[in-house]
């Protein structure tokens, strides 16, 4: 099929929740796509930053098709040897001591949620349940994780949302300080906001948080659904920061491209869950957690982390020098390669031009052009990805002085 095709039947059966572009991608290698019409494309969102090794990587593939033949699923009530594999890999490269696995980002804000709420009605009394997040915040659109987000365009029609949630500004700690209190169980943050608009956190903040925490008998989840696997140029955005949580959520990039999530913690929270108090059918099966062992080896051999420190630090400093000449760009703003130009004007056609000039970007918050591309880019991808964008700002611009 072509895209009209595809498109067509697209419409006639699929529920219209997603502002999708007029296009179908059938195949990738590396930072590019096709579409069903032949049309290449740079790929820069990178399926949401989940596709942080390119796509179809020879590893991953190998790996998927490898486990394929050999067992696909067997359910938790087994010892699963692929699963065992990941979650060692991930307790000796990070804080964590123990793992629990799940399907997605949400599932991990949800279990998350609940092992903080757990945990505090017996570390601190059975009246503490309550998370405070942050404003501009994403946690998941599971209605738990939904509750947790702090934007309120994302609640509308799914009121009451479940109670248990109390929302501050970013980087405000004074704001947190205020908001603790005897039914507070957690706090919990994204180290670099991204559906929120890609805003770092301070190191000031994200260390207040953990003096809090620890002064009042709190849990620290950090939100790491998108700036984890290397994205923000170390294995995970804590290490950057040099502030240790209590709890982390994982997905997007775990996998390299398969659905997978997970909840890391020290023995402390850990043992909070029991059998019986937690679980999930799919999560950690044996052909996901194959996958996200390639991609994770794969990050950690060729220390794609320290490509993404490096060449985000080129991407930067040239979106930088956009910035400068360019009336229409606000800030640039971010952290390794997950970066973002804030426009003074809607960002939506300017996400289409560059669709159309063949290079995948989008846009959030509205205003804010998200760059997500592979951990293994090099300088000459960029470059040729900078030219199309810079082109299409140009235009904007131009287009913007004449109005």
């Amino acid at each position: 099929m072509n895209n009209a095709e595809i498109i067509a039947k697209s419409k006639a059966f699929l529920m219209n929740t997603y502002a999708r572009a007029p296009m179908a991608l059938v195949r990738g290698q590396g930072a590019r796509v096709w579409d069903a019409d032949g049309k290449e494309y740079l790929d820069f969102l990178g399926g949401i930053a989940v596709n942080v090794l390119g796509h179809c990587h020879p590893r991953v593939v190998e790996a998927i098709s490898q486990q394929a033949k050999q067992l696909i699923h067997c359910s938790n009530l087994y010892h699963i040897e692929p699963q065992v594999k990941l979650a060692e890999i991930l307790v000796r490269h990070s804080f964590a001591d123990k793992v629990f696995f799940c399907n997605s980002g949400a599932e991990a804000n949800e279990g998350a949620i609940k092992l903080a709420r757990k945990w505090a009605k017996s570390a601190r009394g059975p009246e503490s349940y309550e998370i405070v997040t942050t404003l501009r915040s994403f946690h998941g659109r599971t209605l738990a994780t939904l509750a947790a987000t702090g934007q309120t365009k994302y609640h509308e029609g799914f009121e009451p949302l479940p109670p248990g949630f109390v929302y501050v500004p970013f980087n405000d700690l004074e704001a947190v300080e205020a908001a603790v209190g005897p039914q507070t169980a957690g706090v919990m943050v994204e180290p670099v906001q991204g559906e929120g608009g890609v805003h770092p956190a301070d190191p000031e903040y994200l260390r207040g948080l953990r003096r809090i925490c620890d002064q009042q008998g709190l849990a620290l989840i950090f939100d790491e659904v998108q700036t984890g696997m290397g994205r923000c140029g170390t294995l995970f955005a804590y290490q950057a920061y040099r502030v240790e949580p209590d709890v982390m959520t994982l997905a997007k990039g775990l996998g390299g491209g398969v659905a997978i999530g997970a909840i890391l913690t020290t023995d402390r929270f850990a043992q909070t869950f029991g059998p019986g108090s937690h679980g999930s059918t799919f999560g950690g099966n044996p052909l996901v957690t194959a996958a996200a062992v390639a991609t994770l080896t794969t990050i950690l051999e060729e220390r794609l982390h320290q490509n993404a420190q490096r060449v985000g630090e080129y991407l930067r400093m040239r979106l930088e020098g956009i910035r400068h000449n360019n009336p229409v760009v606000r800030e640039v703003r971010g952290r390794g390669l997950m970066l973002a130009l804030e426009l003074t004007v809607p960002c939506k056609d300017a996400v289409e031009s560059c669709r159309q000039a063949g290079l995948l970007v989008n846009c959030t918050e509205g205003n804010v052009l998200r760059l997500l591309p592979p951990l293994n880019i090099d300088v000459q991808l960029i470059d040729e990805a900078l030219a199309i964008l810079e082109r299409v700002l140009a235009e904007t611009a131009a287009q913007v002085a004449v109005q």
